[in-house]
């Protein structure tokens, strides 16, 4: 099991860096991984505090989560001199999963800087890399240290969090996915990993009403279920307490929408029709993503209908290994559409 040795979690917390780095064991080297953006947002006051700690500092700027980029960012880890003692990634999904993978490679200890909150890869061992003829997310290494600063996070498009709650309330269908890999295919099923996930979308359905526009209480509440949703995939040691046919549709959705919606709202619509088939209170599951306002239809994705039915269909063929509700059903087009339209996801 890898997990987080320290996780922050409040207003400011930013300003911690260069502390948590020394009780680490990191005096000497970093490596920061960022975005133009997102290096003016928080990478450039963390880059400070960590000079002014005595560290040697040096930077990378990365644009897109694919395979290229994290070969990028290796080559550049590797030809540093003095070698980094640890990388941090700073910013969104994209940049935290490169600076996860190419540390990974790199056999170097990483740190999440998160500047949004849009899904559970700040603090996961997972990273979702293109260009590997893999659209879903593979293994590279849990951060040794999680540091959100709220006052950051907060001042980023609200979208970014409503996208977060989808993320998490995916794990109600994720969950019944692997209990069902486990009573089908003798799959192995770890009840505290699934049950730290399942609290997880527990705590969001519980505060919904918290989950608006700079409320930081409801912001605290999804940091600290994201997190404890990729503490869960650390324990278990795979995706499988986080990541199931809701996920699948999502996948879909990326290779076959012309242009696809964040992975969260996705994975929050993909869980009101993976709830339905798994027989669960779908309609819940429904309300608390309205209320958080996060997309719960094709129109409020902005995705033509055709694509949802299309991404039900191939759904079950993008991990052929791994057993969902979807390979309980007979999902041809006309039933995709018959469970799409009962919905009301078109």
């Amino acid at each position: 099991m890898e997990l987080p040795r320290e996780v922050i979690v409040g207003e400011g917390t930013l300003d911690l860096v260069g502390e948590v780095c020394k009780r680490l064991g990191f005096s000497k080297s970093a490596f920061i991984v960022s975005g133009h953006k997102t290096f003016e947002v928080a990478g450039k006051k963390i880059r400070d505090i960590l000079e002014d700690s005595g560290l040697e500092v040096n930077e990378m700027f990365v644009n897109s989560p694919t395979i290229d980029e994290v070969k990028n960012v290796e080559k550049a880890i590797s030809e540093t001199k003095p070698k980094p003692q640890v990388v941090l990634g700073v910013g969104g999904g994209t940049k935290i999963d490169v600076a996860k993978l190419s540390s990974a490679k790199c056999k170097i200890p990483f740190i999440s800087v998160p500047t949004t909150a849009s899904h559970d890869g700040i603090a996961s061992p997972v990273a979702s890399i293109k260009g590997l003829n893999k659209p879903y997310s593979i293994m590279a290494q849990a951060p040794m240290a999680i540091i959100a600063d709220t006052d950051v996070i907060i001042g980023a498009d609200y979208r970014f969090t409503a996208s977060g709650c989808g993320d998490v309330i995916a794990k109600l269908t994720a969950v019944k996915d692997w209990k069902l890999a486990h009573i089908v295919k003798n799959e192995y099923y770890g009840e505290y990993a699934a049950s730290l996930a399942l609290m997880s979308a527990r705590l969001i359905i519980k505060n919904a009403s918290l989950l608006e526009p700079g409320n930081v209480e409801g912001l605290r509440v999804l940091l600290e279920a994201l997190i404890s949703c990729g503490v869960s995939m650390s324990i278990a040691g795979s995706s499988r307490p986080c990541s199931g046919a809701e996920h699948l549709f999502s996948h879909a959705l990326d290779i076959i929408a012309p242009k696809p919606a964040m992975h969260g709202e996705q994975c929050g619509v993909g869980t009101i029709l993976a709830g339905y088939l798994h027989n669960i209170n779908w309609k819940s599951v429904k309300r608390t993503l309205a209320l958080v306002k996060a997309p719960t239809t094709a129109e409020e994705l902005d995705i033509a209908p055709e694509y949802i039915i299309e991404a039900l269909v191939k759904a079950p063929s993008i991990r052929p290994e791994r057993y969902t509700i979807f390979n309980e059903k007979n999902m041809n087009y006309e039933y995709a559409k018959r469970v799409a339209k009962f919905t009301g996801v078109i």
